[in-house]
């Protein structure tokens, strides 16, 4: 569980993942990074490492196209704003199945409720300028993260 990039990045660099891990990066999305900053890094990182084949990696950020492995990016609601990803803890069981275009967490529905209760939002990367404006206003990646889709 990595709730930024740089600690994700670490962890891979460092022989903490292995084949059959699967990591999730939240925290990353349109409201949480903010702007959904692009996961290349990770993923050539796990193919730098052997692991491109091995390893899931599941987002509220993005991919781009250079991206390769089992990745799945845009989840929504985003992890900031307290979709489910925020409730993956470690230990977690995950499935990605892309024949069945499948992603589930093997995570009990009163778990999944006593989570969800002790969940807190948690601070603002950026509370001034461009990026605090962004974070306040960006639509869900679902919604395409756009600025102008108002109440």
């Amino acid at each position: 569980m990595f709730d930024d990039e740089q600690s994700a990045l670490g962890a891979i660099m460092d022989g903490k993942i292995k084949a059959g891990d699967v990591m999730v990066l939240r925290y990353l999305g349109p409201k949480g990074g903010p702007g959904m900053p692009e996961m290349l890094a990770p993923t050539g990182a796990l193919i730098g490492q052997g692991l491109g084949e091995s390893v899931g990696l599941i987002t509220d950020g993005r991919f781009s196209g250079g991206t390769w492995g089992m990745v799945v990016g845009h989840v929504a609601p985003e992890a900031f704003e307290g979709g489910t990803i925020a409730l993956v803890q470690e230990g977690d069981s995950i499935t990605i199945d892309a024949h069945q275009l499948l992603l589930q967490l093997h995570v009990g529905d009163d778990e999944l409720a006593k989570r969800r209760a002790a969940w807190k939002k948690p601070a603002p990367r950026y509370t001034r300028g461009v990026l605090a404006k962004f974070a306040k206003n960006a639509a869900s990646a679902s919604a395409g993260a756009v600025l102008d889709k108002f109440d």
